[in-house]
């Protein structure tokens, strides 16, 4: 990262904010561009891109609105075109330079940067980029989704540092070659036009910007937001305690053998400062789940930007206070040449799950800020791509992202959002079944919500949806899908809440959905079609979808927060008339009895349930244990604020941790939970649409006072408790009046 050598010269409040909002207007209009010209539906429907405006250096200035884990990847980019460049072939007024090397700082070889100097006169002053998501970069797969890839040359082709515009001018010798090597030539050349049209116009504005304001003042605007976004960064961390803050993710299969990868994260954070350690993540993989350097920026950036910095103008003043730790030929950055095609939506995925946890515990220590700790969000992202021929005969390849429509977590005070998970794209969205079905020969026979997929909790997470679809009107398509989280719930909850489903892809194969059609009805669910049901797993890769045939999947739904035993029986008899939890997942994990006739919470019958549940905990009417536990209502001590929905207490000049009933653990630099009552939970105890690998295995921590459940664990069989949270300096005092229990 830049180094910062003292903020730069200061312009007029009023001077200031025009040109910012004039920044921030030109890569507005950048995407606007971008999405005027191209033909993919990927950046057309999903918004899968960004856009962004660089100091001549390579530090962000100003990004879109879209997927945040590209803009670091665009300011790596930068920097390796200035330092490959810059003496051959050489760096001047109207170049545009293209990349897509992971090891030059692309996320994965299908996300296509183009970046553009911007120069007054003779002098390069910034640059401004654009990057998305291309349908196809060669290599062994169509779509560049290579499982069985075992290093990067076999996944597509990679783009060092290469002038594509020359001084203004195409040079068509680069553009041959690299619409050569695509199976979708006119849609990649559309998506590089839409690239090079939208740096053109964002290049053009800023070159206003400074023929009216001036250099010096558009450049010192530039470093004073920079300078802005550090200081209003550093202000923040010195009002979180200091601490150290754990959390975990898996993937389920490295496309060759279903192995389980982990994806460790200590968050140390201490006065103006944050250190993201990966340092305990599993060694790199023989497959193509690998992360990238710009992947492990991104991932953290996902959750910085939107978590800690949600009101500080997004730039490279956010990244200055942190550091990012990871070991070369770890699975969070691998050496070359490992593969990396499925960095983005796998250990990428899982840097910015942790990346959530973490800093949601870190938020959840300080009342003005932990209302915006959350459980994760939709942990996995299924990548469907569908190739073929048209009955019309033409060519056609597509990828479905109807998957960003995943459970959204729940927050400390609300529910998650339904379809609400794509945190780290502020501005998401997906396709219309009509467009997709005009795009390829499918038919779609639902998108919906699925119950049961979020996860269950005091804080319900948000439920995701699924799909199901089938050729139309052509012999077959071919399909190639790769996901992780099967095996995994990676949208784990937040302090007993549980996590969000696990990803369910299946094949009815011999169905009988022409029968429905000849009766002119429809199956609501694939559980109706008739057929072999086959679970494809977590990376089937390629397989034929024939004419008759269905594919259905369910994406992951949110993590809960708390305890479900504590959620409102009204609440989830509301949330099972609506479909969102259906009467046994009501009975089993919320232990809520309904009336068979109405629905109605039964209050008596349900509170008996309850208290039967948490006996089974092997908590109620039992002595407090040996961490100096109080019983309900003796010695409370005088609480100071919350950790998560622990109290913590002082009691005889110490601080403790507590359970909101007052029995205290230990002091907040402990972990709690080996004072707690540890419970081995089987799969169907986390939800009806979870499956744990072989590798795994769920731990719940219990209060051994009232039985309440205050954390889960996900661990494989030979890791230690997960020491969440551990509080090393001074925590801000609760408000008057605050309420500290849920």
């Amino acid at each position: 990262m830049t180094q910062h050598h003292g903020a730069p010269e200061p312009v007029d409040p009023f001077t200031f904010e025009i040109v910012k909002h004039r920044l921030h207007a030109i890569t507005e209009e950048q995407g606007i561009t971008l999405k005027a010209v191209s033909g993919s539906p990927i950046v057309t429907e999903a918004c899968d891109f960004n856009t962004g405006i660089y100091l001549r250096d390579g530090s962000i200035v100003c990004i879109g609105m879209q997927v945040i884990m590209q803009a670091g990847s665009m300011a790596l980019v930068i920097r390796n075109v200035i330092k490959d460049c810059t003496e051959n072939p050489g760096i001047e007024a109207g170049d545009m330079f293209i990349l897509n090397d992971p090891a030059k700082g692309a996320l994965h070889p299908p996300d296509v940067s183009i970046v553009a100097p911007v120069f007054v006169e003779d002098r390069c002053i910034a640059w401004v980029g654009t990057c998305a998501h291309v349908l196809d970069v060669g290599g062994m797969e169509f779509g560049s989704w290579c499982p069985t890839a075992t290093e990067r040359v076999q996944e597509a082709m990679l783009i060092p540092p290469l002038k594509l515009v020359e001084r203004g001018r195409l040079r068509n010798d680069i553009w041959r070659m690299i619409l050569g090597m695509t199976r979708l030539p006119q849609l990649v050349g559309l998506d590089l036009k839409a690239m090079i049209a939208a740096n053109n116009v964002a290049r053009r504005r800023l070159l206003e910007a400074v023929a009216q304001f001036g250099e010096a003042t558009v450049l010192k605007v530039m470093e004073g937001l920079i300078a802005y976004s550090e200081s209003r960064l550093r202000a923040r961390l010195r009002e979180l305690p200091d601490g150290v803050f754990t959390a975990v993710d898996y993937q389920d299969h490295d496309g060759h053998a279903n192995r389980l990868y982990r994806c460790h994260l200590e968050l140390r954070k201490h006065d103006d400062r944050l250190a993201f350690d990966f340092s305990g993540s599993s060694p790199q993989s023989s497959g193509f789940i690998n992360a990238t350097e710009s992947c492990l920026i991104g991932g953290v950036c996902a959750a910085l930007f939107t978590m800690l910095a949600f009101d500080i103008p997004w730039t490279e003043g956010l990244l200055r206070p942190v550091e990012i730790v990871a070991p070369e030929g770890t699975i969070c950055k691998a050496r070359t040449p490992a593969p990396v095609g499925m960095a983005t939506v796998a250990t990428g995925f899982s840097v910015m799950n942790a990346s959530v946890a973490a800093v949601s515990r870190l938020l959840s220590c300080h009342p003005q800020y932990r209302r915006h700790a959350r459980a994760v969000s939709r942990g996995a992202a299924p990548v469907l791509n569908l190739a073929g021929v048209t009955p019309e005969g033409e060519r056609f390849g597509t990828l479905l992202l109807d998957i960003l429509a995943g459970g959204g977590g729940a927050m400390l005070g609300r529910d998650g959002l339904n379809a609400g998970a794509s945190y780290p794209i502020p501005t998401p969205n997906i396709a219309n079944v009509e467009t997709n079905e005009s795009i390829a020969p499918i038919l779609y026979l639902y998108r919906k919500f699925i119950p049961d997929t979020g996860g269950a909790g005091l804080y319900r997470g948000g439920l995701a949806a699924g799909m199901a679809l089938t050729p139309h009107k052509v012999p077959e398509v071919m399909a190639n899908l790769v996901t992780h989280g099967v095996e995994v719930p990676n949208a784990q909850g937040l302090f007993g809440g549980h996590p969000g489903s696990c990803v369910v892809n299946t094949l009815v194969e011999g169905s009988d959905l022409s029968e429905f059609l000849a009766r002119r009805t429809w199956p609501a669910d694939v559980a109706e079609l008739g057929g072999q049901h086959r679970n494809l797993g977590a990376k089937p890769g390629r397989f034929r979808l024939r004419s008759g045939e269905v594919f259905a999947y369910t994406w992951q739904g949110g993590g809960g927060i708390g305890d479900p035993l504590l959620r409102p029986a009204q609440a989830v008899a509301r949330d099972v008339r609506l479909g969102y939890v259906g009467r046994a997942a009501a009975r089993d994990l919320y232990g809520v009895v309904l009336s068979p006739e109405h629905g109605a919470a039964l209050e008596e019958e349900t509170k008996l349930l309850r208290q039967a549940l948490s006996r089974e905990r092997g908590a109620v009417g039992r002595a407090p244990t040996s961490g100096g536990g109080l019983a309900e209502g003796k010695g409370r001590g005088d609480p100071e604020s919350a950790c998560g929905l622990l109290l913590l207490l002082r009691h005889d000049g110490n601080s403790y941790l507590a359970c909101p009933c007052a029995h205290r653990f230990c002091p907040p630099q402990e972990n709690w939970k080996r004072l707690a009552v540890r419970l081995r939970l089987a799969p169907n105890a986390l939800g009806p649409l979870i499956t744990l690998h072989a590798g795994l295995q769920a731990y719940g921590f219990a209060c051994p006072a009232c039985g309440r459940l205050l954390a889960i664990d996900l661990l494989e069989h030979d890791e230690a408790w997960l020491h969440e949270a551990s509080l090393t300096g001074a925590v801000a005092l609760a408000p008057a009046g605050m309420a500290l229990r849920p």
